[in-house]
């Protein structure tokens, strides 16, 4: 079973001013394909808390995918990305191209997400921009390849 972290990342959602409604989504999306929720957090828009959290969770040896959710635009308190990158030991730029042309069948507006994903460990790091809509997205695209991911990064894969 695919063991996953989900980290919402929005000043709005940690200062109580607004509902997780994207946290959510995400929970109902990771039960459904049969993955366990190890873990759901909230924390503002800081590139410290942000990395500080991927990097305990990475580090633990009990989260297979950690997804972070929101912070990803253009907006000036947007750091998501920035902060999984301090934390990436190796890039997955395959994966955020994916989420960004499979995002762009539901609006133009996916092109101005700067998420990255990769490797932390034996960890992998996915960024979803925050809307329920690229969560709903992100998560059908991820359903298809994060159980060959985590087969690989486990070492259960070989290729001949």
């Amino acid at each position: 079973m695919i063991r996953v972290a989900v980290l919402t990342v929005s000043d709005g959602v940690a200062a109580g001013k607004r509902e997780d409604v994207s946290g959510q989504v995400a929970v109902e999306r990771i039960t459904r394909l049969g993955w366990s929720l190890v873990e759901h957090a909230v924390t503002p828009d800081e590139a410290d808390a942000i990395s500080s959290t991927l990097a305990r969770w990475a580090d633990s040896g009990e989260v297979d995918m950690v997804l972070t959710l929101g912070g990803t635009g253009f907006g000036p308190r947007d750091v998501t990305p920035e902060a999984t990158s301090t934390v990436l030991r190796r890039p997955a730029p395959g994966i955020a191209e994916r989420l960004r042309t499979d995002g762009l069948r539901d609006t133009p507006f996916a092109v101005l997400s700067r998420g990255v994903a990769g490797i932390c460990g034996r960890t992998l790091i996915v960024n979803l921009a925050g809307s329920e809509k690229a969560v709903r997205s992100g998560l059908d695209v991820l359903g298809e390849v994060v159980p060959h991911a985590v087969e690989l990064l486990c070492g259960r894969t070989e290729h001949a």
